[in-house]
């Protein structure tokens, strides 16, 4: 059952201001939240509110210090709270505590939003200069794009590890990080690669 819009509007969500995540109340608000979650668990809209209420400014702090743009961490504080609702009854109490169940599923979340945004923004860079199978391999992929004249020509000139990095990232959607670790490199390195290759097939098919 999705998340009820009257539960965590939109409007709301953007007026907490971030703030720190301490553990100075944690014991005293632990029965608290373990009670709202019951009420999640119920399909108590209140009881969501009151999650709310009490941990979106915090939880929207963390995103913001990961994602460092507000838009994202109020869409991200949001989905987890929909997730909460959804998956309330798998909370285990035996298991931990309810801030740590819910800002694990706001981490991961966040995680799943920095994936996402890392490879688009990779696609996005390189989808100007070619069209390509993203089923193909790399070395099918690399022939494809070396058909296009002048794209060929640009390829050429970037060594060949780098192009070997741009192609991967486009037709694979791989991340940096994806990429360091498909390619043995360090993280550094390959930002480097893409960077300095992009540009150069910028002013290259400029």
């Amino acid at each position: 059952m999705p998340c009820p819009n009257v539960v965590v509007p939109d409007e709301h969500l953007r007026h907490p201001e971030p703030r720190a995540v301490t553990t100075q109340t944690a014991p005293a608000r632990s029965d608290d939240l373990r009670a709202a979650l019951e009420g999640c668990a119920r399909r108590d809209p209140a009881s969501l509110r009151h999650l709310y209420e009490r941990l979106a400014p915090q939880m929207i702090g963390v995103a913001l210090r990961m994602l460092r743009r507000r838009d994202l961490a109020e869409e991200v504080v949001h989905d987890t709270f929909v997730r909460v609702w959804e998956r309330a009854r798998s909370f285990d109490p035996e298991r931990g505590e309810p801030a740590s169940w819910i800002f694990a599923i706001l981490r991961n979340r966040t995680l799943d939003v920095l994936r996402g945004e890392a490879r688009t923004e990779l696609v996005e860079d390189f989808e100007p200069y070619a069209l390509a199978d993203e089923t193909q391999g790399a070395e099918d992929a690399m022939g494809a794009l070396s058909r296009s004249g002048a794209l060929r020509q640009c390829l050429e000139r970037l060594e060949p590890q780098r192009r070997q990095a741009i192609v991967l990232a486009y037709t694979r959607g791989l991340t940096h990080g994806e990429l360091a670790g498909r390619l043995g490199l360090p993280l550094g390195t390959v930002k480097s690669w893409i960077r300095r290759g992009l540009l150069a097939l910028r002013e290259c098919m400029a």
